[in-house]
């Protein structure tokens, strides 16, 4: 694809020529789970019509091909985050939240010890925060937040203090509720300067703007297909070649062994020694297609696409309901993202969500697994929209028209 067209992109995407109560499908749930391109359906099809086998198993020619399709998506994936190892340094999860138990349970059970701190933040997922108090309960380790500031920001004034102690800073590049998007390097920086590790949750953000590791000067990278255009059911964790093999086993089984014995057994090296069983063959296929997809749509283009859609409806929710609806998150565009959480006054964030849902409108109500940061703004819930690639202004416009006519139904 040579020029960024969201019309194009849409045309790739068969869900969007759904309707729903007779209405055309309008797709604000994005930050939930992106939809598939034909590229990416096509590319699991294949794999299951054609070259259906077990991978680093047999040499028949079938089993071959899957191998090499399987491996060849960790080259893939480690172009697009420009791991400075390639490709012996991506592991293959089943998703985002078992990267982080991954991180945890391996690298955190090896290196953190009582006394040792952990510090994330409240605007974390669920899964960047229980796998560490997790760990807590087996080892003491402390887990320390760094606060949300009334903007939506995070408070840095008091940085330097929060991080004594420290041994690992974990932090979200894009809230999945708020839409900030947080200073990664700078973050880097200071936990380096500390002598602590910095892991950063990418779910939301690897499909909405460049990643280079090296760049960003971080030590894990952990995210997920199913929010980058791929299938569920396949994540990633990313470190550096050197970190990779101190750490230890998550799970035991075939095919993270090098061997076994009566006595004992000596793991694989490299990412394999993490991918224990069968893994997720097809999901690979696919996140390998949805990876060569969104590097020929250009993350540069998305971005400017995203940002232009998620500015336009900022400024007419703040213009259109005379502060009946108020935006969870930063005002404006400045380090800030496609995602877009809504507070309706005096309405119930399932209830609005069931009204939009008659004009064909998906968003997702709920904590969006996030509840210390709904309870930092006083809040059980919200609904959020948020944007793809494949996203149209006119999506913007069903959705305030959705939006209105929720306002007024319970006014």
């Amino acid at each position: 694809m040579t020029a960024f067209n969201a019309k194009r992109v849409r045309a790739d995407i068969p869900q969007l020529n759904r309707r729903i109560y007779d209405h055309p499908i309008t797709y604000l749930d994005t930050a939930s789970t992106s939809l598939q391109p034909n590229a990416v359906i096509d590319a699991m099809s294949r794999y299951y019509q054609l070259r259906h086998a077990n991978v680093h198993r047999a040499v028949y020619q079938t089993a071959s091909e899957a191998t090499a399709a399987y491996e060849g998506t960790r080259e893939h994936v480690a172009r697009f985050i420009n791991a400075p190892g390639g490709a012996e340094e991506i592991v293959f999860t089943k998703n985002a939240t078992e990267s982080f138990n991954l991180l945890a349970k391996s690298w955190g059970a090896a290196n953190l010890t009582s006394g040792d701190v952990v510090l994330v933040t409240e605007m974390e997922h669920h899964a960047n925060i229980v796998p560490w108090f997790q760990l807590r309960e087996q080892t003491g380790v402390e887990v320390r937040f760094i606060p949300v500031t009334d903007d939506y920001r995070l408070d840095l004034s008091q940085l330097d203090d929060l991080m004594k102690g420290v041994k690992l800073l974990s932090v979200t590049g894009m809230s999945n509720v708020l839409g900030t998007i947080n200073p990664i390097n700078e973050l880097a920086g200071v936990a380096h300067r500390h002598g602590a590790l910095i892991a950063v949750d990418g779910a939301q953000s690897v499909a909405h703007s460049p990643t280079d590791v090296g760049a960003l000067d971080i030590d894990f990278l952990i995210f997920t297909g199913h929010k980058m255009l791929g299938p569920t059911g396949i994540g990633v964790f990313w470190t550096r070649e050197d970190i990779l093999a101190s750490m230890p086993p998550f799970l035991g089984g075939g095919g993270m062994i090098a061997d076994v014995r009566l006595d004992g057994y000596i793991a694989a090296e490299g990412p394999t020694g993490f991918e224990a069983g069968t893994p997720p063959i097809a999901e690979a296929v696919g996140l390998g297609a949805a990876v060569l997809y969104l590097e020929g749509l250009g993350l540069s283009n998305v971005v400017r696409h995203e940002h232009a859609l998620t500015e336009d409806a900022l400024t007419r929710l703040t213009l259109e309901f005379d502060g009946r609806v108020r935006v969870i998150g930063p005002p404006d565009m400045t380090d800030r993202g496609g995602v877009i959480s809504l507070d309706v006054e005096g309405v119930h964030p399932h209830d609005v969500a069931q009204v939009l849902d008659q004009f064909g409108v998906c968003v997702r109500p709920g904590h969006h697994c996030a509840k210390p940061l709904m309870r930092r703004f006083g809040l059980a819930a919200t609904v959020r929209a948020s944007y793809g690639p494949y996203s149209l202004t006119k999506d913007t416009d069903v959705l305030l028209e959705a939006l209105s006519h929720a306002v007024k139904m319970f006014g």
